[in-house]
């Protein structure tokens, strides 16, 4: 017998635990290209030790992912993230951070099932990326907005040619964040809370 897992039996931790006045929940997807913060938002604005599959980058990728202008990064998401935050006492947002390289976007039809709207990273470096996962929501129909995450060597443009670059309707909200910052993450998913609300009540908006 495993006697430390006897008495360390496994399961979430006592703060991690959901609340028991919770009585219901929203789901919000964050997605965007490869690099771009996923991973950092959630962990950065999550209220739970959040979970994350990221795996070592190995040599099975060249040429398969494109990892031009993240050079260095040497992890990647392989299934999702997941975090959680208590708007209040009887609800909770629940936040999937999407894999960003394309060959692991089969994995999206099971992530986006129920959610409400999404959240779309992006990274001036590598602006080109975001264009697939814009038109993929757009597709299906998934409200969102978009948040330019801020890198210490990406070049700065102002709001209003990203969205002409990104060709994105003067209705979706566009926004400047940095996934590292907690109030920046937060501000960024009341953005879309929002957004959400105002096409709830004004269809047309849409």
């Amino acid at each position: 017998m495993d006697f430390e897992s006897s008495e360390h039996p496994a399961g979430p931790r006592r703060e991690d635990a959901l609340p028991a006045t919770a009585a219901a929940a929203v789901k919000v997807v964050i997605v965007g290209g490869f690099g771009v913060g996923k991973t950092t938002l959630v962990g950065s604005v999550s209220e739970i030790r959040p979970l994350t599959t990221e795996e070592t980058m190995t040599q099975a990728g060249i040429g398969v992912d494109d990892t031009a202008g993240v050079e260095r990064k040497n992890s990647t998401t392989v299934a999702m993230d997941f975090g959680r935050i208590s708007i209040n006492d009887e609800l909770v947002l629940y936040l999937f951070g999407t894999p960003g390289q394309q060959r692991f976007w089969f994995l999206w039809n099971g992530l986006f099932e129920g959610a409400l709207g999404a959240v779309v990273l992006v990274d001036t470096r590598r602006l080109e990326v975001s264009f697939d996962v814009i038109g993929r929501l757009e597709e299906r129909g998934v409200p969102f907005v978009v948040a330019v995450n801020s890198f210490p060597d990406a070049p700065v443009h102002a709001l209003d040619e990203l969205r002409a670059a990104l060709d994105l309707p003067q209705s979706v909200p566009l926004v400047a964040c940095d996934a590292r910052r907690r109030d920046s993450s937060r501000d960024v998913l009341m953005t879309l809370m929002h957004y959400l609300h105002t096409l709830a009540v004004t269809p047309e908006a849409s």
